[in-house]
Formats: C-alpha cells, sequence, structure tokens
C-alpha cells in the first residue's frame, strides 16, 4: 500500500523519491534502466550547472553532495558544487533511496494507464499492476499477480510518458525542438599537460578555466561555430575541417570538462546533433544516435591531433542515453510563460528558485539563445497536471512555454521540483 509512485529515476524523480521516503510515506521508484541518475548517469550530463544563490527545495541535491563527497565521486569547481562522477552517482542514489526506505523497481516499463473519474486507478507494469484501489484492480482481472496501492503519480520520465498514457492535454508544437546531444568521455589524458597547454592558450577565463583543488586538476573550455565571440580554439577546428578531419557541423558546439574522481578523464558535451531535432520520432532519434557516434570518433582524433596530453586518450564511455532539452510538456492547472520568469513573478507556493539563464539550442548558426536573467520562481501548479487529479510531472516536461523550459530544463531546477512535488503530497496527505 504506496502513498506515491515515481515513475521514472532520473534527477527530478529520485529527489521526488528520496523526499517522499524522507518524509515517512511509503514510497515505490520505477525506472526503465538498471541504475538510478538519468542525465547524470545514463547521459553523462556532469557537471549540474549553478542556478543561483537564493534556490529552494535543495535538500536532496544537499545530500546527494555529502554522499557523493563520502565515496569520492563529487568536487566543488569554480563555486559549484555539482561536479559529480557518473559512475560514483549510481551507488550515491542507491545509497540514498535506502536511507529514505524508498523501494526500487529497475529494468520495469509500462504497457498501460488506467484512468476513472480523473484518477490514475492503475498502471500496468508486465504481469503486476500498480493501482490507487486494490479492491478495483482484483474485479478487473484475478488473474494478476501483484497489485499495489498509491495514492499519488509522480510523471518524472521526461517525455511525460504517463501523462500521454494518460490521454492529458500537452503544449509542445511540431516547430519547437531543439538539438539532442550524445555525450562521452575520453581517458588517458595527460590532463595536468594538457592543462597548463589550455591555460596558455585562451587567456580568457569567461570560457577557459583551470584550478588545482587539492592536488586535482580541474579545467571547463568551449568552442562554437557561433559569431557571438572570438573564441580561441577555432583556428585548430578551421583547420580540421580544412584538413578533412572534422566535418564542418561536428564544431557547431564543443565544450569539455574534468571529472570528479577521474584524474585521467576529459568528458565531452558534444557532438550536438543539428541535423536530427525530432524527440518523439523513434527513427529521427535513431538516425541522430548513428550520427552522433560518427561524430564523437572524429572529435576524438580531432583531440588526439591538436590537443597536448591528449597522445594516449581513448574514447572511454559513450552515453546510453541522448541529451534531450526538450519533448513533450503538458498543460498543467498553471501554465508559466517566458513574461512570468523574466519578470521575476512571485507565487504563493513556489517550488524552485533560479536564476539560469534561458538557454535555448538551434541548429542554425547564430541562432541559439543565452539570455542572462534576473531570479525567477516556479509555481506548484505547473507541476500539477490539469487533466488527472492525483498525477504530477518532475523536471523537463513541467507546464511551461518553450522559450521558459529552456530555463528551467536543467539538474539543480529538476532536483527542487521533485522535491517539492514529495512535500506537497505529504502536505495533501497531513
Amino acid at each position: 500500500m504506496f502513498d506515491v509512485i515515481v515513475i521514472g529515476g532520473g534527477t527530478a524523480g529520485c529527489a521526488a523519491a528520496y523526499t517522499a521516503g524522507k518524509l515517512g510515506l511509503k514510497t515505490l521508484l520505477i525506472e526503465k534502466n538498471i541504475h538510478l541518475g538519468g542525465t547524470i548517469t545514463s547521459a553523462l550530463v556532469v557537471p549540474a550547472m549553478k542556478s543561483g544563490e537564493h534556490q529552494i527545495n535543495t535538500d536532496f541535491y544537499v545530500d546527494l553532495i555529502s554522499e557523493l563527497s563520502a565515496i569520492g565521486g563529487q568536487a566543488t569547481y569554480q563555486n559549484n558544487p555539482g561536479w559529480f562522477n557518473p559512475e560514483l552517482t549510481k551507488i550515491a542514489l542507491d545509497n540514498l533511496m535506502a536511507k529514505a526506505n524508498v523501494e526500487v523497481y529497475f529494468d520495469t516499463h509500462i504497457r498501460d494507464v488506467i484512468c476513472k473519474n480523473r484518477h490514475i486507478e492503475a498502471i500496468v507494469i508486465s504481469k503486476e499492476m500498480l493501482s490507487v484501489y486494490n479492491e478495483t484492480i482484483e474485479n478487473q482481472n484475478k488473474a494478476l499477480s501483484v497489485s499495489i496501492a498509491a495514492k499519488y503519480i509522480i510523471d518524472a520520465t521526461g517525455n511525460c510518458e504517463i501523462g500521454k498514457l494518460c490521454g492529458c492535454e500537452f503544449l509542445e508544437e511540431n516547430s519547437e525542438n531543439q538539438p539532442v546531444s550524445l555525450r562521452f568521455l575520453m581517458g588517458g589524458v595527460d590532463v595536468p599537460y594538457f592543462a597548463e597547454w589550455l591555460k596558455a592558450f585562451d587567456t580568457d577565463r569567461n570560457v577557459t578555466t583551470v584550478e588545482d583543488i587539492n592536488g586535482f586538476i580541474h579545467l571547463s573550455t568551449a568552442y562554437t561555430w557561433d559569431k557571438d565571440k572570438t573564441w580561441a580554439l577555432k583556428p585548430l577546428f578551421d583547420d580540421a575541417v580544412a584538413k578533412g578531419i572534422l566535418k564542418d557541423h561536428d564544431r557547431n558546439y564543443f565544450q569539455i570538462f574534468t571529472v570528479a574522481g577521474m584524474p585521467s578523464t576529459i568528458a565531452f558535451n558534444c557532438p550536438r546533433i543539428i541535423d536530427y531535432t525530432k524527440t518523439l520520432d523513434v527513427a529521427n532519434m535513431s538516425k541522430a544516435l548513428q550520427l552522433a557516434r560518427k561524430n564523437i570518433f572524429r572529435l576524438a582524433n580531432f583531440c588526439k591531433i591538436y590537443f597536448p596530453g591528449f597522445k594516449n586518450a581513448y574514447i572511454s564511455n559513450i552515453a546510453d542515453m541522448l541529451g534531450i532539452r526538450v519533448s513533450r510538456r503538458i498543460k498543467g492547472k498553471y501554465v508559466y510563460k517566458i513574461d512570468d520568469l523574466k519578470s521575476g513573478k512571485k507565487f504563493e507556493h513556489p517550488v524552485l528558485r533560479s536564476n539560469y539563464p534561458v538557454d535555448v539550442h538551434s541548429d542554425k548558426k547564430d541562432g541559439s539563445t543565452l539570455d542572462i536573467v534576473q531570479d525567477y520562481e516556479l509555481p506548484i501548479e505547473s507541476l500539477m497536471s490539469a487533466d488527472i487529479d492525483n498525477l504530477y510531472v518532475a523536471g523537463r516536461c513541467l507546464s511551461a512555454d518553450y522559450m521558459a523550459q529552456g530555463a528551467l530544463r536543467v539538474q539543480a531546477s529538476c532536483f527542487s521540483m521533485g522535491e517539492a512535488v514529495a512535500k506537497h503530497i505529504k502536505s495533501n496527505l497531513s
């Protein structure tokens, strides 16, 4: 007899499940993969970007930082504690769920949803059914092996798969797409040697940073083909394209970081795939994956040729999940607008407070948006389905317009969303 079932064990789902468990709610977390973490682990999206000095609903984030720090998988760099080790995050999240008494089902896929009178009555997984009312399921099908009750469902699937199965109304438009990314890691890098070269090669500290933190070298640098700034790395990419080492589209976005607890590894926030952007189209995303892996091979070769310290480097990991920036967005009880965000509108029940910029990627040169903003809030009503009374969402599938979602989709905000939803459910049940 569960109080809460959370579907999707990524950033928002883990925060929701952990918080619900810590609050004493009997909680089940369902994850389609064999580990938790979502974008952090499966998609290799590290670090978690800093989102201001006045964040709220950060208990889960603080506990995750503490758990990772204890096992050597966290660093604070550039005043941001969100530098995580993707592999150790899998272990840390298992530990946190155990501490919060959260039951976790791995490798579990949702087959169907039964809704009645604006309520989710059952979620079907294989031969088991998770339901709000045991007697309903028992009456419907005596052959079912298990029926598990829950009062609330949290859809943290990213693509809002439960909302789709429930027939909820969505906000997305066909024209509102962003490029996806497929991240990867390279091991065998002489990071100290590369760092010294990089620091001298690019003196723009708004782009390139290098720090020695307790004997561990951390660094970050970037380049894009946009002309909004002068990039130190541009001549290297131009030369590689001219010589056929890279294709022109390979260089549309390039960003690299070090990884906590991996002293000879560099993480790549690229390639960004501009050719295929329809994130809800299986054939389209399959082609994106194939193209991305070809791009990764070329980018790795480029680094070995042009970057000192990469002579003996190799591709050590390719993400097993695309980095998707936007897909379905549910219509909630409140549709959050870009004007709400830019005006810093206040709400009675805010779930997060952030100043992360409006960050909308484009498949066109000089077409991306990165608008700096002041602190903004998001209301709980943007995480409540307008169609199903016991369905909440958390994560990138929130009820927001396209441009506002571009600021709200980042991991720190997803942590806060998940935590706030669990707290709201607890208040409903009290």
